[in-house]
């Protein structure tokens, strides 16, 4: 390791923010005495401060001087223009990321700047501008439709999409002028491949004017891009695409891309297409480095198929025929032999997770499913008849024609689909396919033939149709089949083991009516067989980690459930020894997830029957959680934070062990709530804490420690939500004397941040915050305190908050633990009978009335357009939740009959530990964005559902005794204050509660 090179970097890290660094680092970038490794290095460097300060933090903090971003904006398009190739595309980033804050608002010059360099003729300077305009305009691809964005588009294409026609006819011309001088068409052709990429992003939300104005003139060019053979540029590289294929490619992306959205526009253009793009497909060779040329021919030919304008070109039989033989048999053959054996991860990940959408295969299948769509009983006449060749192939000779048997297989599959879901496989299928029939003759065949080894592919593929067809084919069959899969865990190859583990974990993930096809007690029979074989997978030198098998001893588990524990003294140990290895070297972030999943669930499933058996847990996990901890695992610490949080869990209150109080000065440090992913679990292990051990954490003087945490949580509006929470916990746990010395200060923090930032997400928690002080400790001391910072001041919390706000609160817990601190300060405060806030009763009383009739009231308060998307509580970049571990919801008014998920009102739970789903991992996929690996939520191991206020049971008819109460303590004075104060339609909701609850106004 280079000490000195690390010292180095944390020097520069450190001095950064000084004002000129990064006018320093452009000096010594463009100084041409400058070694040219160290000028590279110096526009790396840049470009890495650039991505890490140039966006204004939450707060508003800018971390680079104003002076030096605009000297900056002011420099770098230059400077970039007449650096090497190695820097400029250093500087060509850092341009995009700052165009990404910046342009067009606060960097309106910047594409007449770029524009002006068309003009030198200088391809080096050229290709440095499409570049950057290529990065910088890319993102219009995948936006979503906003006025915003339609007004940058519009400001770009004034000013770029002319010139850039311009340049484009002028390079085509140069084309033509230097045909026989292959450097000059090297530089060209590179030049036409970003310009087709940048009329892509230019075109992809709607079809500008300008373009549609002059389709003549680009149309006939890409035609002639498209059939052109330029010899100079052929390349004798098998496997990565030239120049030539790259703009074809290109080519075909754009000619698609206005079949599909602009097609009435581009109908006079069409055939050509058409045919050039057959020509192509059928002259083409099957080098790799076609594939990716191919796949974009072969999408066209499907998005033209869509469209109802031409669809008649694929009417007549012949030309299905010729299709189906010329082009889409010859594409579906497996070409992935190599990758199947020596690349078992990367083939895994283009089969079975779907990214194998640039190759030949999926762009044929796609096809398929197009014309199959349309011409179904066409169709199936034509692919019936090679289906049945090919497998008459395979069976005159299996070991030497078994590619046949892929290439029908897939083609059935391509054939019978017609809508799929990621949780239940294949839904909709082609009445024309039997596929059971198809399984019993020709998939399970493969699976029941003795030696798991032989022909793998062909395995491969026959679990991969029982699992993609799980929710067609017969239970029967399906559950059948989990004997053969079991068996095909054993197997050497990769991918078969993969797939038999991955085909496992869906089946058993299967239900019918909300009941599982496969029963506990029926698994139960096999579980042993299941658990044994893997763990045996585990210890395979090519499956180490293999996130499938652990997902799928996860599975075995959450269907087992109590049924597993005989199992797990065998089982834990392995897992827990796993856990250790692992976590020298976290490398698979999805293997880990599921790791912890496990060990959360088997924490659960143990400790409800037996909660002593918390104790054996943390003898077996405690070593390696204070190890992770010390050696500072980022990646696995929030998992230690919940699997912690679940074992304190399972204490009672007052008895929270020593190891656990050794720890808890730790959690307070502030280097733990810098990161972003740490805050939620860890905020959930201090509610664990609070609930087990306020009186330990009192008498030790820590309380002090806990408030500096919610104030600094109730400072962000990324995390505003939890310092509510950790103030509930703390409120409703603590003795009140020992927090009476800090409650105003409290109370001054959350109306500070009130005022300087009101967004709805805080004023909703700040609204529940009260109604929970007011039923924990006392409406009459809610109001004592506000007023005790400023006389009267609860009059302007009533009309600025809860008579504007309180439609807003969401979900029914928090709506229920609202109306019942309402109702306490309506009934049990001398202030609102007697005091100054009494013209504010019948006021409150109907505000509280509309709670309960009217609908949510969506809209938003203006500083909440200035809360970045990121900000949203249930969406936390670097936080997914383990279902296993996840905690019970906590209803502090429990007894209500219509529980809802989600007591944390701005928490979006992504697990279903809360509710009793058969998948706690579903709608929670790992390619999901809130899946990253410094977080990821445990459902398995969430926080049970809790409710210390169980007498509660419907909010409606605790208003209306509250109210019978209080009329009996005021005779005739209640009754004519709610016919004057309330409207007709409020009186009568509230007589309807009265009347329900038998409750009669004295």
């Amino acid at each position: 390791m280079d000490y000195g090179s690390i010292l180095a970097e944390q020097f520069l890290e450190s001095v950064e923010l000084s004002k000129n660094y990064a006018l320093l680092l452009l000096h010594l970038v463009d100084k041409p005495e400058v070694e040219l490794t160290i000028k590279i290095a110096g526009a790396v460097a840049f470009k890495n401060f650039i991505k890490r300060n140039w966006p204004v933090t939450e707060d508003g903090t800018n971390r680079i001087h104003l002076e030096d971003r605009e000297l900056v904006k002011k420099l770098i398009v230059n400077l970039m223009l007449h650096s090497p190739e190695a820097i400029q595309k250093q500087l060509s980033d850092a341009v995009s990321i700052i165009g990404r804050y910046d342009f067009p608002n606060k960097w309106p010059d910047l594409i007449s700047e770029m524009v002006e360099k068309f003009g030198t003729g200088d391809f080096h300077v050229i290709n440095g501008i499409l570049h950057t305009a290529h990065s910088l305009f890319k993102r219009y691809r995948h936006e979503f439709k906003s006025q915003e964005l339609w007004t940058e588009i519009k400001f770009v294409l004034d000013k770029f999409a002319k010139p850039l026609t311009e340049l484009f006819q002028a390079t085509m011309n140069l084309a033509t002028t230097h045909a026989n001088n292959p450097d000059a068409l090297k530089v060209i052709y590179s030049s036409l491949v970003i310009i087709c990429k940048v009329f892509y992003s230019l075109n992809f939300q709607d079809l500008p004017e300008f373009f549609e104005d002059n389709m003549a003139v680009w149309m006939p060019q890409f035609h002639i891009l498209l059939t052109a053979d330029v010899k100079c540029l052929h390349t004798e590289d098998d496997d990565e695409p030239g120049l030539l294929e790259k703009l074809k490619a290109q080519v075909c992306e754009n000619v698609a891309l206005y079949a599909q959205k602009y097609d009435e526009e581009f109908q006079p253009y069409l055939p050509n297409f058409v045919t050039a793009a057959w020509n192509l497909l059928i002259s083409t060779g099957k080098q790799s480095k076609y594939d990716l040329l191919v796949s974009t021919a072969l999408q066209f030919l499907a998005t033209v198929a869509d469209r109802s304008h031409y669809r008649h070109l694929f009417e007549d039989p012949v030309v299905l025929s010729n299709i189906c033989e010329k082009v889409i048999i010859p594409n579906m053959e497996f070409r992935n032999e190599e990758l199947f054996e020596d690349n078992p991860e990367e083939y895994i990940r283009r089969d079975i997770e779907g990214s194998d959408v640039d190759t030949r295969r999926r762009s044929a299948c796609d096809l398929v499913k197009v014309l199959s769509r349309y011409f179904e009983a066409k169709m199936m006449e034509i692919f019936g008849q090679y289906v049945k060749i090919m497998l008459k192939h395979y069976e005159d000779n299996p070991a030497l024609n078994w590619r046949s048997k892929d290439a029908a297989l897939y083609l059935v599959t391509s054939l019978a689909s017609k809508g799929q879901t990621q949780r239940q496989g294949i839904t909709q299928t082609s009445e024309l396919v039997d596929l059971t029939d198809f399984a019993r003759h020709h998939t399970l065949p493969e699976l029941q033939k003795e030696d798991v080894n032989l022909l793998p592919v062909l395995k491969a593929d026959s679990i991969k149709y029982v699992m993609i067809f799980r929710s067609i084919l017969p239970k029967e069959m399906v559950v059948g089949s989990l004997t053969q899969l079991v068996r095909h865990l054993d197997a050497t190859s990769q991918v078969v083991h993969t797939y038999a583990a991955c085909a496992i974990d869906k089946i058993l993930l299967m239900s019918v009516d909300g009941s599982p096809i496969v029963k506990a007690a029926e698994l139960s029979s096999i579980a042993q067989e299941i658990l044994t074989k893997l763990l045996n997978v585990l210890s395979r030198p090519n499956s180490l980690e293999n996130e499938y098998v652990m997902k799928a001893i996860m599975r075995t588990f959450s269907c087992l459930q109590e049924r597993v524990i005989p199992y797990l003294g065998e089982v834990l140990p392995k897992l827990t020894e796993k856990l250790a290895v692992v976590a020298r070297n976290p490398s698979k972030p999805h293997f880990n997830h599921y790791l912890f999943e496990t060990i959360g669930l088997s924490i659960r499933i143990v400790c409800s029957a037996n909660p002593s058996s918390v104790s054996s847990f943390e003898a077996a996990l405690f070593p390696i959680f204070q190890e992770l901890l010390q050696q500072d695992v980022q990646e696995f610490i929030p998992y230690v934070f919940q699997v912690l949080s679940l074992l304190l869990e399972q204490h009672t209150s007052g008895d929270a062990p020593e190891p656990y109080m050794v720890l808890f000065p730790c959690l307070l440090s502030p280097v733990l709530w810098e990161r972003p992913g740490n805050i939620h679990p860890l905020v959930r292990l201090l509610q664990a804490f609070i609930r087990t051990a306020a009186q330990q954490i009192s008498n030790t003087h820590k309380v002090s420690g806990l408030l500096g945490v919610f104030q600094k949580l109730i400072a962000s509006k990324l995390n505003d939500h939890e310092g509510f929470y950790l103030m509930q916990s703390i409120i409703e746990h603590f003795p009140k004397d020992a927090l009476s010395p800090y409650m105003k200060q409290i109370f001054v923090l959350m109306f500070q941040r009130l005022s300087s930032t009101k967004t709805t997400k805080y004023v909703k928690g700040l609204l529940v915050f009260f109604c929970f002080y007011a039923v924990k400790l006392g409406a009459s001391e809610l109001i004592d305190m506000v007023d005790s910072i400023q006389q009267q001041m609860f009059r302007m919390v009533l009309e600025r908050l809860f008579l504007q706000d309180i439609q807003k609160i969401s979900g029914p817990v928090e709506k229920k633990v609202t109306a019942v601190g309402v109702t306490k300060m309506l009934c049990e405060c001398p202030q609102f009978i007697d005091g100054p806030y009494s013209n504010m009763w019948a006021p409150l009383l109907q505000a509280l009335v509309s709670f309960f009739e009217l609908p949510e009231d969506k809209s938003l308060h203006p500083d909440d357009h200035f809360v970045e998307v990121d900000d949203a509580p249930g969406y936390q970049p670097s936080y997914s939740q383990l279902a296993f571990a996840s905690k019970k919801e906590h209803d502090p008014l429990y007894g209500k009959s219509h529980h809802a998920p989600g007591y944390q009102p701005s928490y979006s739970q992504l697990a279903f530990a809360s509710k009793k789903e058969h998948d706690p991992l579903y709608g929670k996929s790992h390619h999901a964005p809130s899946y990253q690996p410094s977080y990821s939520q445990l459902a398995f191991a969430s926080k049970k559902e809790h409710d210390p206020l169980y007498d509660v049971s419907d909010p409606k008819i605790f208003l209306a005794r509250s109210l019978g109460k209080l009329s009996t303590a005021y005779p005739g004075r209640f009754g004519p204050l709610i016919t004057s104060g309330l409207s007709e339609q409020h009186r009568q909701h509230l007589t309807s509660y009265l009347n329900i609850a038998g409750v009669h106004m004295v």
